[in-house]
């Protein structure tokens, strides 16, 4: 038992490395890229160097490694009913990136362009959408503190409100870090939620 909890373990830390590896990594290799101004996307955008290896070698493996999370620490995350629905929608994220290298943006990865983009796009909507929800789910897990309840509450209207402001062209300057504050923040909470269930294994 001891054993597999370890396993399980370096599944989290897999997932934390894989993605500063792809972020940071794949950030890098693109010329002139800014974490501030421009989406994760743009890191695998059609047309832009080293695309097909950061879509690869760097979204994809970070998408399946958070499922095999997932799927890894769902016997030891205590929700039922709803919450459960909403734990299992959060494979809304693992989508997302291997999504985005089936059908990766163009280049700057605008609001309108190919149909390869509209694909993208609604991608995006969908996940970040499901994402949401599912953080809002997790309030009605069982046995929790008013507390915690609020703080899932503020946590998915944080993640959906970075969301909305990420995409609205009056930031777009701004997208780029406003994407990684919801990512960051979001990912790190079931970061530190996947370690402490596992731990209790």
């Amino acid at each position: 038992m001891k054993e597999k909890m370890v396993r399980k373990h370096w599944l989290v830390i897999a997932v934390v490395l894989s993605y500063v590896l792809m972020l940071f990594g794949g950030g890098a290799l693109k010329p002139a890229y800014s974490h501030v101004s421009q989406f994760i996307s743009e890191l695998n955008a059609v047309g832009t160097p080293f695309a097909g290896m950061i879509g690869w070698a760097g979204f994809l493996p970070f998408g399946i490694l958070s499922a095999a999370l997932l799927v890894a620490a769902a016997p030891s995350i205590p929700v039922q009913g709803a919450s459960r629905i909403g734990y299992w929608l959060l494979m809304a994220q693992p989508v997302a990136y291997i999504g985005s290298v089936l059908a990766p943006c163009d280049m700057g990865c605008p609001l309108h362009g190919s149909v390869r983009q509209m694909l993208h796009n609604g991608l995006a909507l969908t996940t970040y959408s499901a994402t949401a929800i599912s953080l809002f789910l997790f309030c009605l897990a069982p046995g929790i503190s008013m507390t915690w309840r609020t703080f899932w509450i503020l946590l998915a209207v944080v993640w959906f409100a970075l969301f909305a402001l990420m995409i609205d062209v009056s930031f777009a300057e701004w997208r780029g870090l406003l994407q990684r504050l919801a990512e960051g923040i979001v990912y790190t909470v079931l970061c530190i939620c996947a370690w402490r269930f596992l731990g209790r294994d």
